[in-house]
C-alpha cells in the first residue's frame, strides 16, 4: 500500500472512531437532560408544596391564652 492509502485510512478509522465517539456522547447528554427535567419537575411540585404550607401557616389563628388564665 502506498502512504497515501494508508494516510487514507487511518483518517478514515480516526473519523469513524470520532463519530461513534460523538453518539456516545450526544446519548449521555440526552440522558442526563432527561434527568435535569425530572428534577426541575420535582422541585416545581417541592416549590407549589412548601408555598402552598406557608400560605396555611399564615392563615393559622394566632396563639391565644387559655380560658382558664
Amino acid at each position: 500500500m502506498s502512504d497515501e492509502t494508508n494516510r487514507i485510512t487511518r483518517l478514515e478509522e480516526m473519523l469513524a472512531y470520532q463519530a461513534k465517539t460523538i453518539e456516545e456522547l450526544s446519548d449521555q447528554l440526552a440522558e442526563q437532560w432527561k434527568t435535569v427535567e425530572q428534577m426541575r419537575t420535582k422541585l416545581d411540585r417541592l416549590t407549589e408544596r412548601f408555598l402552598s404550607l406557608e400560605e396555611q401557616s399564615l392563615e393559622a389563628p394566632g396563639i391565644t391564652r387559655p380560658p382558664h388564665y
